[in-house]
């Protein structure tokens, strides 16, 4: 999908890109046109105006752009962010998705409480994992495996 608006001279037209539907994907979104602006010439200005145009209250803020038309300027190829130092904003990686599955495996019956104090982690991401991940949900106080072959379902029922 494109959307085409007039620069502020009328004279030329940026084509803006729709990468992705998720909020997260709006940044993306947009350093993307930024890039694309700076190649045909546009000033910091007029990509503020037209990502306000396009974005509305999700346009990234003047000193952003700035920034990114900046760095994009000066020879800047990659349209991702550079990764940052610093603790990661989330617990779900692979290291804590295989704890979980370890706790989970050993002790059906834990619950998603128990799990995320005895791992020290978050409850919601603890859920997550075990749902997504793991790919579990509890019935019955019993974490077990979401989707069940024809042979464990016959075993399951009694008699």
């Amino acid at each position: 999908m494109s959307h085409s608006f007039l620069s502020s001279r009328g004279s030329s037209t940026c084509l803006w890109y729709t990468v992705g539907r998720k909020m997260s994907d709006k940044n993306l979104e947009q350093w993307i046109n930024i890039k694309f602006c700076v190649m045909i010439g546009k000033s910091a200005s007029e990509m503020l105006a037209l990502l306000t145009v396009a974005y509305g209250e999700c346009a990234m803020k003047k000193l952003s752009v700035s920034e990114w038309h900046g760095w994009f300027k000066e020879g800047r190829e990659d349209v991702l962010d550079n990764p940052r130092s610093g603790q990661a904003k989330t617990q779900r990686t692979d290291a804590n998705v295989d704890r979980v599955r370890t706790l989970v495996c050993s002790d059906q019956r834990v619950g998603v409480r128990v799990i995320a104090e005895e791992l020290n982690m978050n409850r919601e991401t603890v859920r997550q994992i075990v749902k997504e991940d793991v790919v579990m949900r509890k019935i019955s106080a019993k974490m077990v495996p979401r989707i069940l072959t024809h042979d464990q379902k016959i075993s399951r029922v009694p008699g």
